[in-house]
């Protein structure tokens, strides 16, 4: 078999696993369910792929890949921190239609064999959207749009968790897929927390006066 045909037959096999992922979750997908799906005999999917935790974990990161690259293609054309914010909220909502971010709900319904498949590292949601937000925040403190006296560490791991709880949980006062609506609360409370001096900063300069 030529190098390209292997490519082929993986990406195959690993189109297959992201199919039956999205309709059936991790324990109830089966390595030969997946050989079905994608043509290929059992055979030629072990000899790829040893069992179905290095399958899925391959899966996994060519999901992540993919997601992360699109997301960071729209809001790098974007200027606006706020715009940024806003058009992620956006992006994590429509993540449960995009077969290359169905990794949220995986990560959320089924946790251990999330971990077991794609290590420790990899479950980590709030850290990896942390650290997907990092260059986001850098950018604009340098513009102005958030205090400088913010740790931009922590301020991406707030932000992180902002973005989730406002794509995954509904509210009284929000629709999360009203554009405008997220917008309008994203610079209401959480663009004037980030643009204000820390709290203990505030302390510190009322005490000096």
């Amino acid at each position: 078999m030529t190098e390209a045909t292997t490519t082929t037959v993986v990406d195959r096999l690993l189109e297959a696993t992201q199919k039956l992922l999205a309709g059936k979750g991790i324990r109830a997908t089966t390595m030969m369910e997946v050989a079905e799906e994608a043509g290929v005999s059992r055979a030629w999917l072990y000899r790829h792929f040893a069992d179905k935790q290095a399958l899925i974990g391959t899966a996994i990161v060519r999901l992540t890949d993919a997601w992360w690259n699109d997301a960071r293609a729209e809001l790098d054309a974007i200027d606006s921190f706020a715009d940024q914010l806003t058009v992620g909220v956006r992006i994590g909502r429509g993540a449960y239609d995009d077969p290359g971010a169905l990794l949220m709900r995986l990560r959320t319904s089924e946790p251990e064999e999330f971990a077991a498949c794609a290590g420790a590292g990899v479950a980590a949601l709030v850290p990896a959207l942390a650290a997907f937000w990092r260059p986001y925040i850098d950018r604009a403190a340098d513009r102005g749009e958030i205090h400088p006296a913010h740790d931009r560490a922590e301020a991406s791991e707030w932000v992180a968790r902002i973005l989730i709880s406002l794509g995954t949980i509904s509210g009284d006062t929000i629709d999360p897929d009203d554009g405008v609506a997220v917008g309008r609360q994203l610079r209401t409370y959480l663009l004037p927390a980030l643009y204000s001096a820390p709290a203990a900063d505030r302390d510190t300069e009322r005490s000096a006066r």
